[in-house]
């Protein structure tokens, strides 16, 4: 692949510290639009942390309600029904910590908000040096990622962030010790949660690259599949701590679902390599 982005010379190729030059000039549009989106998140910080960030300890949350709505259907535990505020108490224990967590997390919302675009200037950066068709695919997988990341941030949003915080607030080891919590620790789990998820969402998207590249292959992710099974039970288990096997299903069964993708994947691309080594044989 030859790096040609002199307009006035399209034959010209660029040499190291053109590619820095303009390697800056892409992240500096990434840190500008993390800041845009930061900056919109500290204007409305009241709704962003009184119904988004803490809107997880009403008991009009979405997931409370439907899950209710499900329990009440199909006959099921009233413990998978949350029909009343989550009790959780939050201290800020230090001077500014309030003004501190507001510019933390706004920049890290914003960097989620800005995630397609800094992905889209990832990709006008090694545009040049793709031929017309790689570009096309390309562009498909910039779509992908941010789909899978995505979905995975609404799945944690939604799933086990909420089930996670019931659990930590109604777990207690002895009546004499209280739960309360700091803001940051809060702030904290959330955050790492939101980001994690987001990661093993991506995990079809890290196949395609593996497999593309004939690192990993779809026969031995079938093999490993029994394995793989177990592992996602105990990560389950792990991220939502919560004993209700219903609950840990709700978050075994889309990562499984995701591993399966992944074979799928990793399958295509084994049959794309075998029909090249044919034709070139």
């Amino acid at each position: 692949m030859n790096w040609k982005r002199d307009p006035k010379n399209p034959e010209a190729e660029m040499g190291f510290f053109d590619h820095l030059e303009t390697l800056r000039w892409h992240l500096l549009r990434s840190a500008i639009a993390i800041i845009v989106c930061a900056s919109v998140v500290g204007l409305f910080y009241d709704f962003v942390f009184d119904k988004i960030i803490l809107g997880i300890c009403s008991k009009d949350f979405p997931t409370y309600k439907l899950l209710c709505a499900v329990s009440q259907k199909f006959h099921l535990s009233d413990s998978i029904c949350i029909d009343h505020d989550i009790p959780i108490v939050l201290q800020n224990l230090t001077m500014f910590g309030q003004i501190t967590l507001l510019v933390q997390y706004s920049i890290i919302i914003g960097l989620v908000i800005a995630f397609p675009y800094i992905v889209f200037e990832l990709w006008r950066f090694v545009a040049p040096a793709l031929s017309e068709k790689e570009r096309k695919k390309t562009s498909r997988i910039i779509l992908a990622c941010s789909g899978f990341f995505f979905t995975g941030v609404a799945f944690c949003y939604f799933v086990i962030i909420p089930f996670s915080v019931n659990f930590a607030v109604s777990f207690s080891i002895s009546d004499k010790i209280k739960n309360d919590f700091t803001i940051e620790s809060y702030i904290d789990f959330f955050t790492v949660m939101l980001l994690a998820i987001g990661a093993v969402f991506e995990l079809p998207m890290v196949v395609y690259f593996l497999s593309k590249i004939g690192i990993i292959h779809a026969s031995t992710m079938k093999k490993a599949r029994r394995y793989a099974i177990v592992i996602i039970l105990i990560v389950a288990g792990v991220i939502t701590p919560s004993p209700d096997m219903f609950t840990q299903c709700i978050v075994a069964v889309p990562i499984y679902i995701l591993y399966e993708l992944s074979i799928f994947i990793a399958a295509r691309n084994d049959r794309k390599r075998e029909k090249e080594m044919t034709v070139h044989a």
